[in-house]
Protein backbone atom coordinates (compact mmCIF):
# COMPACT_ATOMS: atom_id res chain seq x y z
CA UNK A 1 0.00 0.00 0.00
CA UNK A 2 1.52 3.75 -0.84
CA UNK A 3 2.80 5.44 1.92
CA UNK A 4 1.10 9.31 2.30
CA UNK A 5 4.42 10.15 3.73
CA UNK A 6 6.44 8.78 1.59
CA UNK A 7 5.06 10.32 -1.78
CA UNK A 8 6.39 10.02 -5.47
CA UNK A 9 8.24 12.87 -6.71
CA UNK A 10 5.13 13.16 -9.21
CA UNK A 11 3.21 13.60 -6.84
CA UNK A 12 4.54 16.41 -4.25
CA UNK A 13 5.55 18.60 -7.39
CA UNK A 14 2.34 18.19 -9.27
CA UNK A 15 -0.44 17.65 -6.29
CA UNK A 16 -2.17 14.93 -8.54
CA UNK A 17 -1.08 11.01 -7.18
CA UNK A 18 1.65 8.78 -9.11
CA UNK A 19 0.23 5.86 -10.92
CA UNK A 20 0.17 3.62 -7.57
CA UNK A 21 -2.00 6.07 -6.28
CA UNK A 22 -4.72 5.88 -9.03
CA UNK A 23 -5.97 2.82 -8.05
CA UNK A 24 -4.88 2.08 -4.24
CA UNK A 25 -6.24 4.11 -1.26
CA UNK A 26 -3.20 5.82 0.75
CA UNK A 27 -1.81 3.86 3.70
CA UNK A 28 -0.11 5.19 6.90
CA UNK A 29 -2.22 8.09 7.84
CA UNK A 30 -1.29 9.88 11.37
CA UNK A 31 -3.53 9.16 13.74
CA UNK A 32 -6.52 11.71 14.88
CA UNK A 33 -8.52 11.27 17.90
CA UNK A 34 -11.98 12.04 17.00
CA UNK A 35 -13.18 14.06 20.76
CA UNK A 36 -11.25 17.31 20.15
CA UNK A 37 -12.73 17.67 16.90
CA UNK A 38 -15.91 17.14 18.28
CA UNK A 39 -15.44 19.24 21.23
CA UNK A 40 -14.34 22.05 18.51
CA UNK A 41 -17.87 21.36 16.37
CA UNK A 42 -19.91 21.35 19.60
CA UNK A 43 -18.39 25.17 20.29
CA UNK A 44 -18.77 26.48 16.51
CA UNK A 45 -22.55 24.73 16.63
CA UNK A 46 -23.43 26.58 19.88
CA UNK A 47 -21.62 29.77 18.22
CA UNK A 48 -23.63 29.55 14.86
CA UNK A 49 -26.94 28.81 16.38
CA UNK A 50 -26.88 31.59 18.98
CA UNK A 51 -26.26 33.97 16.43
CA UNK A 52 -29.15 32.56 14.22
CA UNK A 53 -31.36 32.06 17.08
CA UNK A 54 -30.42 35.95 18.57
CA UNK A 55 -30.81 37.28 15.16
CA UNK A 56 -34.21 35.64 14.76
CA UNK A 57 -35.73 36.16 18.72
CA UNK A 58 -35.06 40.12 17.77
CA UNK A 59 -36.79 40.36 14.48
CA UNK A 60 -33.31 41.24 12.28
CA UNK A 61 -34.29 38.71 10.01
CA UNK A 62 -32.19 39.95 6.87
CA UNK A 63 -34.32 38.44 3.73
CA UNK A 64 -37.82 36.67 3.09
CA UNK A 65 -35.50 32.93 2.83
CA UNK A 66 -36.26 31.66 6.17
CA UNK A 67 -39.71 32.19 5.71
CA UNK A 68 -39.53 30.24 2.87
CA UNK A 69 -37.61 27.45 3.59
CA UNK A 70 -39.65 27.18 7.06
CA UNK A 71 -43.21 26.99 4.59
CA UNK A 72 -41.67 24.51 2.53
CA UNK A 73 -40.26 22.09 5.33
CA UNK A 74 -43.66 22.42 6.88
CA UNK A 75 -45.37 20.97 3.95
CA UNK A 76 -43.22 18.34 3.79
CA UNK A 77 -43.61 17.29 7.47
CA UNK A 78 -47.17 17.75 6.46
CA UNK A 79 -47.02 14.78 3.89
CA UNK A 80 -48.21 17.82 1.39
CA UNK A 81 -46.65 19.41 -1.20
CA UNK A 82 -43.57 21.96 -1.07
CA UNK A 83 -45.96 24.83 -1.93
CA UNK A 84 -44.77 28.17 -0.49
CA UNK A 85 -47.60 30.66 -0.65
CA UNK A 86 -45.19 33.70 0.09
CA UNK A 87 -43.57 33.40 -3.49
CA UNK A 88 -47.12 33.45 -4.43
CA UNK A 89 -50.52 31.58 -4.09
CA UNK A 90 -49.96 28.22 -4.59
CA UNK A 91 -46.36 28.07 -5.39
CA UNK A 92 -44.63 24.93 -5.94
CA UNK A 93 -40.84 25.82 -4.77
CA UNK A 94 -39.60 23.01 -6.65
CA UNK A 95 -40.48 25.43 -9.73
CA UNK A 96 -38.11 28.15 -8.53
CA UNK A 97 -35.27 26.42 -7.23
CA UNK A 98 -34.57 22.41 -7.35
CA UNK A 99 -34.11 21.07 -3.51
CA UNK A 100 -35.52 17.68 -2.52
CA UNK A 101 -32.66 17.64 0.36
CA UNK A 102 -34.91 19.48 2.36
CA UNK A 103 -37.50 16.97 2.72
CA UNK A 104 -34.72 15.76 4.90
CA UNK A 105 -35.84 18.34 7.75
CA UNK A 106 -39.31 17.19 8.24
CA UNK A 107 -38.62 14.81 11.33
CA UNK A 108 -36.96 17.61 13.08
CA UNK A 109 -40.14 19.25 12.17
CA UNK A 110 -42.30 17.03 13.86
CA UNK A 111 -40.20 17.49 16.92
CA UNK A 112 -40.04 21.66 16.91
CA UNK A 113 -42.10 22.73 14.46
CA UNK A 114 -40.54 26.22 14.00
CA UNK A 115 -37.93 27.93 11.86
CA UNK A 116 -35.94 28.16 14.63
CA UNK A 117 -35.21 24.29 14.12
CA UNK A 118 -34.18 24.86 10.10
CA UNK A 119 -31.25 27.62 12.06
CA UNK A 120 -30.04 24.73 14.62
CA UNK A 121 -29.98 22.20 11.67
CA UNK A 122 -27.57 24.29 9.66
CA UNK A 123 -25.94 25.46 12.74
CA UNK A 124 -25.14 21.70 13.45
CA UNK A 125 -24.42 20.48 9.06
CA UNK A 126 -22.00 23.71 9.13
CA UNK A 127 -20.22 22.12 12.76
CA UNK A 128 -20.07 18.53 11.48
CA UNK A 129 -18.28 19.69 8.54
CA UNK A 130 -15.29 21.41 10.49
CA UNK A 131 -15.29 17.84 12.22
CA UNK A 132 -14.20 16.66 8.53
CA UNK A 133 -12.12 19.31 7.42
CA UNK A 134 -9.60 19.31 10.93
CA UNK A 135 -9.50 15.71 10.91
CA UNK A 136 -8.20 15.10 7.68
CA UNK A 137 -5.99 17.65 8.27
CA UNK A 138 -4.68 15.65 10.91
CA UNK A 139 -4.42 12.67 9.49
CA UNK A 140 -2.65 13.70 6.26
CA UNK A 141 -0.29 16.29 7.26
CA UNK A 142 0.63 14.59 10.64
CA UNK A 143 -0.18 17.47 13.82
CA UNK A 144 -2.59 17.24 16.02
CA UNK A 145 -1.91 21.40 16.27
CA UNK A 146 -2.11 22.08 12.09
CA UNK A 147 -5.44 19.99 12.43
CA UNK A 148 -7.17 22.29 15.52
CA UNK A 149 -5.57 25.46 13.81
CA UNK A 150 -7.27 24.41 10.27
CA UNK A 151 -10.62 23.49 12.00
CA UNK A 152 -10.81 27.15 14.00
CA UNK A 153 -10.04 29.29 10.87
CA UNK A 154 -12.55 26.65 8.97
CA UNK A 155 -15.00 27.38 11.41
CA UNK A 156 -14.34 31.04 11.23
CA UNK A 157 -14.26 31.66 7.51
CA UNK A 158 -16.22 34.34 6.13
CA UNK A 159 -18.15 32.24 3.93
CA UNK A 160 -19.51 29.94 7.15
CA UNK A 161 -19.81 33.14 9.12
CA UNK A 162 -21.80 35.25 5.98
CA UNK A 163 -23.87 31.90 5.65
CA UNK A 164 -25.04 31.81 9.22
CA UNK A 165 -25.74 35.57 9.31
CA UNK A 166 -27.90 35.03 5.98
CA UNK A 167 -30.41 32.25 7.94
CA UNK A 168 -30.94 29.40 6.52
CA UNK A 169 -30.45 27.88 3.16
CA UNK A 170 -30.22 24.59 1.23
CA UNK A 171 -26.80 24.67 0.54
CA UNK A 172 -26.35 23.94 4.29
CA UNK A 173 -26.52 20.65 3.21
CA UNK A 174 -24.01 21.16 0.23
CA UNK A 175 -20.97 21.73 2.66
CA UNK A 176 -20.45 18.96 4.71
CA UNK A 177 -20.86 16.35 1.65
CA UNK A 178 -17.69 18.61 -0.19
CA UNK A 179 -16.20 18.23 3.19
CA UNK A 180 -16.43 14.47 2.84
CA UNK A 181 -16.24 14.47 -0.92
CA UNK A 182 -12.86 16.45 -0.82
CA UNK A 183 -11.68 13.97 2.21
CA UNK A 184 -12.14 11.04 0.28
CA UNK A 185 -10.30 12.54 -3.05
CA UNK A 186 -7.49 13.49 -0.77
CA UNK A 187 -6.93 9.89 0.69
CA UNK A 188 -7.74 8.16 -2.77
CA UNK A 189 -11.21 6.70 -1.84
CA UNK A 190 -12.23 7.05 -5.51
CA UNK A 191 -15.67 5.28 -4.82
CA UNK A 192 -16.53 7.17 -1.49
CA UNK A 193 -16.13 10.56 -3.41
CA UNK A 194 -18.57 9.52 -6.14
CA UNK A 195 -21.11 8.26 -3.38
CA UNK A 196 -20.64 11.28 -1.35
CA UNK A 197 -20.78 13.92 -4.69
CA UNK A 198 -23.97 12.35 -5.95
CA UNK A 199 -26.55 13.07 -3.58
CA UNK A 200 -25.15 17.20 -4.31
CA UNK A 201 -27.62 16.80 -7.19
CA UNK A 202 -30.58 17.26 -4.81
CA UNK A 203 -29.06 19.96 -2.99
CA UNK A 204 -29.28 22.74 -5.84
CA UNK A 205 -29.67 22.84 -9.15
CA UNK A 206 -26.13 24.23 -9.98
CA UNK A 207 -24.62 21.20 -7.91
CA UNK A 208 -24.91 19.41 -10.89
CA UNK A 209 -21.64 20.94 -12.56
CA UNK A 210 -20.08 20.79 -9.59
CA UNK A 211 -20.45 17.16 -9.67
CA UNK A 212 -19.02 16.95 -12.58
CA UNK A 213 -16.42 18.63 -11.71
CA UNK A 214 -15.48 15.94 -8.89
CA UNK A 215 -15.28 13.44 -12.29
CA UNK A 216 -12.73 15.96 -13.93
CA UNK A 217 -10.27 15.72 -10.56
CA UNK A 218 -11.03 11.75 -10.53
CA UNK A 219 -9.66 11.49 -14.20
CA UNK A 220 -6.95 14.02 -13.38
CA UNK A 221 -5.96 11.40 -10.94
CA UNK A 222 -6.25 8.66 -12.87
CA UNK A 223 -9.96 7.03 -12.84
CA UNK A 224 -10.39 7.94 -16.31
CA UNK A 225 -13.74 6.01 -16.67
CA UNK A 226 -15.04 6.57 -12.94
CA UNK A 227 -14.21 10.30 -13.52
CA UNK A 228 -15.86 10.25 -16.59
CA UNK A 229 -19.10 8.30 -15.70
CA UNK A 230 -19.64 10.87 -12.68
CA UNK A 231 -18.82 13.88 -15.02
CA UNK A 232 -21.54 12.50 -17.34
CA UNK A 233 -23.85 12.17 -14.70
CA UNK A 234 -23.28 15.59 -13.22
CA UNK A 235 -24.03 17.43 -16.69
CA UNK A 236 -26.95 15.57 -17.21
CA UNK A 237 -28.48 16.25 -13.73
CA UNK A 238 -27.74 19.55 -14.50
CA UNK A 239 -29.46 19.32 -17.95
CA UNK A 240 -32.53 17.11 -16.45
CA UNK A 241 -33.49 19.89 -13.87
CA UNK A 242 -32.74 23.20 -15.41
CA UNK A 243 -34.39 22.58 -18.62
CA UNK A 244 -37.16 19.68 -17.48
CA UNK A 245 -37.69 19.22 -13.91
CA UNK A 246 -37.53 22.77 -12.84
CA UNK A 247 -40.00 24.00 -15.84
CA UNK A 248 -42.39 21.20 -15.28
CA UNK A 249 -43.05 22.58 -11.82
CA UNK A 250 -42.83 26.22 -12.79
CA UNK A 251 -45.99 28.36 -13.82
CA UNK A 252 -43.93 29.85 -16.13
CA UNK A 253 -42.68 27.13 -17.75
CA UNK A 254 -39.29 27.96 -17.67
CA UNK A 255 -36.32 28.21 -15.28
CA UNK A 256 -36.34 31.71 -14.31
CA UNK A 257 -33.29 32.35 -13.08
CA UNK A 258 -31.44 32.45 -16.63
CA UNK A 259 -32.51 35.96 -16.92
CA UNK A 260 -29.46 36.77 -13.78
CA UNK A 261 -27.24 36.46 -16.76
CA UNK A 262 -29.21 37.32 -19.87
CA UNK A 263 -30.66 40.58 -19.06
CA UNK A 264 -29.35 43.31 -16.67
CA UNK A 265 -30.27 45.50 -13.73
CA UNK A 266 -32.22 47.54 -16.40
CA UNK A 267 -34.34 44.80 -18.06
CA UNK A 268 -32.34 45.49 -21.78
CA UNK A 269 -31.35 42.50 -23.75
CA UNK A 270 -27.44 41.24 -23.18
CA UNK A 271 -25.31 39.85 -24.94
CA UNK A 272 -22.93 36.78 -23.75
CA UNK A 273 -19.86 39.40 -24.97
CA UNK A 274 -21.24 41.94 -22.82
CA UNK A 275 -22.02 39.78 -19.68
CA UNK A 276 -18.05 38.45 -19.97
CA UNK A 277 -16.64 41.96 -20.36
CA UNK A 278 -19.33 43.29 -17.07
CA UNK A 279 -17.76 40.35 -14.98
CA UNK A 280 -13.98 40.61 -16.02
CA UNK A 281 -14.21 44.44 -15.17
CA UNK A 282 -15.96 44.12 -11.91
CA UNK A 283 -14.03 44.66 -8.41
CA UNK A 284 -16.09 43.59 -6.54
CA UNK A 285 -16.37 40.07 -8.09
CA UNK A 286 -12.43 39.83 -7.95
CA UNK A 287 -11.99 40.81 -4.16
CA UNK A 288 -14.05 37.84 -3.95
CA UNK A 289 -11.83 35.84 -5.32
CA UNK A 290 -8.86 37.14 -3.96
CA UNK A 291 -9.83 36.59 -0.41
CA UNK A 292 -11.45 32.88 -1.12
CA UNK A 293 -8.16 32.20 -1.99
CA UNK A 294 -6.49 34.33 0.46
CA UNK A 295 -7.99 32.04 3.58
CA UNK A 296 -5.61 29.67 2.18
CA UNK A 297 -2.34 31.97 1.92
CA UNK A 298 -3.01 30.93 -1.65
CA UNK A 299 -1.51 27.50 -1.61
CA UNK A 300 -4.65 25.83 -2.33
CA UNK A 301 -3.81 26.80 -5.89
CA UNK A 302 -1.34 23.68 -5.86
CA UNK A 303 -3.94 21.40 -5.51
CA UNK A 304 -6.24 19.72 -8.35
CA UNK A 305 -9.23 20.39 -5.89
CA UNK A 306 -9.70 24.08 -6.56
CA UNK A 307 -11.10 23.22 -9.72
CA UNK A 308 -14.00 22.17 -7.54
CA UNK A 309 -14.91 26.10 -6.75
CA UNK A 310 -15.06 26.55 -10.24
CA UNK A 311 -18.77 25.88 -11.31
CA UNK A 312 -20.35 28.01 -8.67
CA UNK A 313 -17.47 31.21 -9.21
CA UNK A 314 -18.77 30.91 -12.90
CA UNK A 315 -22.12 31.05 -12.22
CA UNK A 316 -21.75 33.91 -9.87
CA UNK A 317 -19.02 35.81 -11.78
CA UNK A 318 -21.83 36.07 -14.58
CA UNK A 319 -24.38 36.82 -12.80
CA UNK A 320 -26.00 40.31 -13.57
CA UNK A 321 -27.21 40.09 -9.77
CA UNK A 322 -24.85 42.29 -7.66
CA UNK A 323 -26.09 40.00 -4.82
CA UNK A 324 -24.23 37.16 -5.95
CA UNK A 325 -21.16 38.82 -6.56
CA UNK A 326 -19.11 39.85 -3.08
CA UNK A 327 -18.83 38.55 0.11
CA UNK A 328 -21.93 38.61 1.39
CA UNK A 329 -24.93 36.39 1.90
CA UNK A 330 -24.61 32.58 2.10
CA UNK A 331 -23.31 31.86 -1.54
CA UNK A 332 -19.55 31.08 -0.50
CA UNK A 333 -20.34 28.67 2.27
CA UNK A 334 -19.66 25.54 -0.17
CA UNK A 335 -16.74 26.91 -1.06
CA UNK A 336 -14.61 26.93 1.93
CA UNK A 337 -14.42 23.08 2.56
CA UNK A 338 -12.93 22.89 -0.88
CA UNK A 339 -10.47 25.94 -0.61
CA UNK A 340 -9.38 24.74 2.87
CA UNK A 341 -8.82 20.73 1.49
CA UNK A 342 -7.33 22.46 -1.27
CA UNK A 343 -4.80 24.13 1.46
CA UNK A 344 -3.93 20.94 3.20
CA UNK A 345 -3.20 19.23 -0.32
CA UNK A 346 -1.36 22.02 -1.12
CA UNK A 347 0.88 21.79 1.83
CA UNK A 348 1.37 17.81 1.16
CA UNK A 349 2.63 18.57 -2.23
CA UNK A 350 5.07 21.08 -1.43
CA UNK A 351 6.51 19.31 1.42
CA UNK A 352 9.23 17.88 -0.99
CA UNK A 353 9.36 20.78 -3.42
CA UNK A 354 12.66 20.82 -5.47
CA UNK A 355 11.93 24.76 -4.56
CA UNK A 356 13.17 25.39 -0.92
CA UNK A 357 11.18 28.65 -0.80
CA UNK A 358 8.42 26.42 -1.58
CA UNK A 359 9.02 23.73 1.12
CA UNK A 360 9.73 26.61 3.57
CA UNK A 361 6.33 28.11 3.15
CA UNK A 362 4.37 24.83 2.89
CA UNK A 363 5.30 24.89 6.65
CA UNK A 364 3.68 28.05 8.04
CA UNK A 365 0.72 27.99 5.56
CA UNK A 366 -1.37 26.26 7.92
CA UNK A 367 -0.40 29.31 10.36
CA UNK A 368 -0.92 32.16 8.19
CA UNK A 369 -4.47 30.62 6.95
CA UNK A 370 -5.02 30.22 10.51
CA UNK A 371 -4.24 34.13 11.78
CA UNK A 372 -5.99 35.09 7.83
CA UNK A 373 -8.82 33.95 9.46
CA UNK A 374 -8.49 35.04 12.77
CA UNK A 375 -8.09 39.22 11.35
CA UNK A 376 -10.84 38.59 9.60
CA UNK A 377 -13.02 37.28 12.00
CA UNK A 378 -12.68 40.75 13.79
CA UNK A 379 -14.96 42.08 11.22
CA UNK A 380 -17.73 39.93 10.66
CA UNK A 381 -20.47 38.57 11.80
CA UNK A 382 -19.93 36.56 15.03
CA UNK A 383 -18.08 39.65 16.26
CA UNK A 384 -21.52 40.76 17.29
CA UNK A 385 -22.01 38.03 20.09
CA UNK A 386 -19.33 40.28 22.19
CA UNK A 387 -21.53 42.96 22.00
CA UNK A 388 -24.16 43.66 24.99
CA UNK A 389 -26.23 45.19 22.71
CA UNK A 390 -26.29 42.15 20.72
CA UNK A 391 -28.69 40.40 23.08
CA UNK A 392 -30.95 44.08 24.06
CA UNK A 393 -34.58 43.52 23.12
CA UNK A 394 -35.18 46.81 21.87
CA UNK A 395 -38.65 48.74 21.24
CA UNK A 396 -39.09 47.44 17.36
CA UNK A 397 -38.50 44.03 18.21
CA UNK A 398 -41.20 44.02 20.96
CA UNK A 399 -43.71 45.76 18.75
CA UNK A 400 -42.92 42.93 16.34
CA UNK A 401 -43.73 40.12 19.11
CA UNK A 402 -47.12 41.95 19.68
CA UNK A 403 -47.54 41.93 16.27
CA UNK A 404 -47.44 38.47 15.39
CA UNK A 405 -49.47 37.63 18.99
CA UNK A 406 -52.26 39.67 17.54
CA UNK A 407 -52.96 36.99 14.48
CA UNK A 408 -54.87 34.27 15.85
CA UNK A 409 -53.02 30.92 15.08
CA UNK A 410 -53.97 29.09 11.83
CA UNK A 411 -55.51 32.11 10.12
CA UNK A 412 -54.17 33.34 6.75
CA UNK A 413 -52.00 36.23 6.74
CA UNK A 414 -50.32 38.75 4.63
CA UNK A 415 -47.26 40.00 5.62
CA UNK A 416 -43.52 41.47 4.77
CA UNK A 417 -39.83 40.43 5.60
CA UNK A 418 -39.87 41.13 9.26
CA UNK A 419 -42.58 38.53 10.17
CA UNK A 420 -42.78 36.29 7.87
CA UNK A 421 -40.41 33.73 9.65
CA UNK A 422 -42.06 34.16 12.76
CA UNK A 423 -45.63 33.38 11.34
CA UNK A 424 -45.04 30.24 9.15
CA UNK A 425 -44.95 27.70 12.02
CA UNK A 426 -49.11 27.84 11.92
CA UNK A 427 -50.71 30.20 9.84
CA UNK A 428 -50.61 30.44 5.97
CA UNK A 429 -48.51 33.15 5.15
CA UNK A 430 -48.62 35.24 1.83
CA UNK A 431 -45.91 38.26 1.31
CA UNK A 432 -47.22 41.35 1.26
CA UNK A 433 -47.90 42.70 -2.63
CA UNK A 434 -47.42 39.28 -4.03
CA UNK A 435 -50.57 37.47 -2.58
CA UNK A 436 -52.18 37.93 -6.31
CA UNK A 437 -56.20 37.32 -5.46
CA UNK A 438 -55.87 35.80 -2.04
CA UNK A 439 -57.38 38.27 0.62
CA UNK A 440 -56.34 36.62 3.71
CA UNK A 441 -57.97 36.81 6.89
CA UNK A 442 -55.10 39.23 8.50
CA UNK A 443 -51.95 41.65 7.36
CA UNK A 444 -49.63 42.41 9.04
CA UNK A 445 -47.17 44.85 8.24
CA UNK A 446 -43.76 46.48 9.23
CA UNK A 447 -45.31 50.51 8.86
CA UNK A 448 -40.84 51.12 8.17
CA UNK A 449 -40.29 48.18 6.44
CA UNK A 450 -41.69 49.57 2.82
CA UNK A 451 -40.01 52.56 0.70
CA UNK A 452 -41.75 55.55 2.83
CA UNK A 453 -42.87 55.27 6.56
CA UNK A 454 -46.68 54.15 6.17
CA UNK A 455 -49.33 56.40 7.57
CA UNK A 456 -52.38 55.04 6.91
CA UNK A 457 -52.79 51.29 7.01
CA UNK A 458 -56.04 50.85 5.73
CA UNK A 459 -55.41 53.01 2.91
CA UNK A 460 -52.61 50.51 1.97
CA UNK A 461 -54.68 47.39 2.49
CA UNK A 462 -57.41 49.01 0.08
CA UNK A 463 -54.75 49.19 -2.52
CA UNK A 464 -53.60 46.05 -1.86
CA UNK A 465 -56.75 43.97 -1.96
CA UNK A 466 -59.78 46.29 -3.50
CA UNK A 467 -62.17 43.43 -3.37
CA UNK A 468 -61.98 43.16 0.84
CA UNK A 469 -62.52 45.64 2.95
CA UNK A 470 -60.03 45.34 6.21
CA UNK A 471 -60.31 47.39 9.46
CA UNK A 472 -56.96 47.88 12.21
CA UNK A 473 -57.06 45.44 15.37
CA UNK A 474 -53.62 45.94 16.75
CA UNK A 475 -51.46 49.20 16.03
CA UNK A 476 -48.44 50.23 17.37
CA UNK A 477 -45.46 52.46 16.70
CA UNK A 478 -44.00 50.27 13.99
CA UNK A 479 -46.59 47.64 13.33
CA UNK A 480 -50.08 47.49 12.08
CA UNK A 481 -52.17 44.45 12.28
CA UNK A 482 -55.91 44.20 10.21
CA UNK A 483 -58.29 41.96 10.05
CA UNK A 484 -60.88 41.10 7.26
CA UNK A 485 -64.40 42.06 7.69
Amino acid sequence: MLDVRNRSAEETVTGSPGPAAATEPPDGLAPAPLRPYLILAGVLCALYFLYSWVQYAHFRTPSWDLGIFGQSVRAYAEFRSPVVDIKGPGFQILGDHFSPVTALLAPLYWIWPSPVALLFAQAALFAASAVVVGRTTQQILGSRATGIGITVAYGLSWGLQEAVKSDFHEIAFAVPLLALTCRALLLGRWTAAVAWSVPLVLVKEDMGLTVAMVGAVLFLKGQKGLGAALAGFGTAAFALTVLVLIPAASRAGQYDYWAKIEKTGQGADTSFGQVVGDALASGERWEMLFYLLAVTGFLALRSPLVLLVLPTLGWRFLSQDSNHWGMHWHYSAILMPVVFLALVDGVRSVRTSRFAWLASYGKVAVPVATAVALVLAANLPLRELTKPETYRTDARAEQARAAVGAVPDGASVEADVSLLAHLTADHRVYWAGSSGDADPDYLAYDLRGWSQQISDPAQLASQLHPGARYEIVHRSEGFAVLKKV
